[in-house]
């Protein structure tokens, strides 16, 4: 080396030590389901995120989370029940956490509205569940968690990993506490057949049906039961009480056949039109639902149970990258 070439100067470049954090999970909510977002976030242990919805003179709203967002794995709790104006909220809180840099965007939606337009009953009609799931992709979900859906196959219009959770894990220990001396499983309709035949199967039980004739939607022109419910506790199952129709007239099958008593469980309660006043002067000793969707009124009859410890414990896991569905082994 020649000793006249310049030699470069050197600079002692001092490496800092980049801490990287693990992802933090923060739970926000829509306006429709705030009440259980709390709850879950207290069952996780930590506190609901802040966001701010601000509503314009011509009915027009927008959002904004008020905290930081960016490399966070983001749960967004909101049932899609009407106006669909809950489901709109959903997807702009979606789109706010995608340009807000966060990791994972993961809707919780205890109630998946639309559920029932799951196929094509007859010419000309959309297919509406699956148009909602392209949304919430296309929004950017990238998870989602929910509970019944009204028909499992919805499970398969997303691209996305599905956590379908069941109520039954919910209300199996309140059927044990009850401690019934002549229980027997029963469906409102054939749809619910399998969901009672797996009740009875749990507790080793039996379990019937009713069979209905609708002439239009949201109304149930007869039922015929099939099973012997004499001197039987029932237990009606339903993921969705709507306008009460059905599972009332199910429930007065049940007594006049000869049945000891009838109690209803039912996941989701939209109860539209006169369904509480159904309810309430139906022939049920009491109604049990979940907290999926608000009740409008309270009555004694009907009584609610939370989601919040099983969904803030799916999300646990679904962070942790543990199992899920060992929650549901019922053996």
């Amino acid at each position: 080396m020649d000793d006249n070439a310049q030699k470069l100067p050197t600079f002692a470049t001092p490496f800092k030590k980049i801490s990287i954090m693990a992802h933090e999970v923060k739970i926000f909510s829509g306006r429709a389901t705030r009440y259980l977002a709390e709850n879950i976030a207290l069952s996780f242990g930590t506190k609901l995120g802040e966001n701010q919805v601000i509503v314009f003179s011509d009915g027009e709203f927008t959002l904004s989370f008020e905290e930081n967002l960016r490399g966070n794995d983001v749960y967004i709790v909101q049932s899609t029940f009407p106006p669909a104006e809950n489901l709109l909220e959903l997807l702009l809180m979606v789109d706010a956490a995608k340009r807000a840099s966060a990791r994972q965007i993961t809707a919780v939606i205890p109630y998946f509205g639309f559920a029932r337009q799951d196929r094509k009953d007859k010419p000309r009609v959309p297919i509406s569940a699956k148009l909602i799931a392209n949304l919430l992709t296309a929004a950017g979900v990238q998870r989602l968690i929910t509970i019944d859906l009204h028909a499992d196959q919805i499970q398969g219009f997303f691209d996305v990993p599905v956590d379908h959770l069941y109520a039954s894990s919910i209300f199996l220990p309140y059927i044990k506490k009850l401690n019934l001396p002549n229980l027997v499983f029963a469906s409102p309709d054939t749809g619910g057949t399998r969901r009672a035949a797996s009740y009875a199967k749990v507790l080793n039980t039996g379990f019937v049906i009713c069979y209905k004739q609708r002439s239009k939607a949201n109304q149930v022109d007869s039922i015929s039961l099939i099973g012997d419910v004499k001197g039987k506790d029932v237990v009606l199952l339903d993921d969705i009480i709507d306008t009460g129709g059905t599972i009332t007239k199910a429930a007065q099958v049940m007594i006049d056949n000869g049945a000891a008593s009838v109690r209803g469980f039912c996941t989701h309660p939209i109860l539209s039109g006169d369904a509480f006043d159904r309810i309430v002067n139906s022939a049920f000793t009491e109604v049990i639902v979940t907290d999926t969707i608000p009740l409008k009124f309270q009555n004694p009859k009907l009584k609610v149970l939370s989601t919040a410890s099983l969904l803030a414990d799916v999300i646990k896991r679904a962070h942790n990258y543990e199992s899920i569905s060992s929650l549901f082994n019922t053996k």
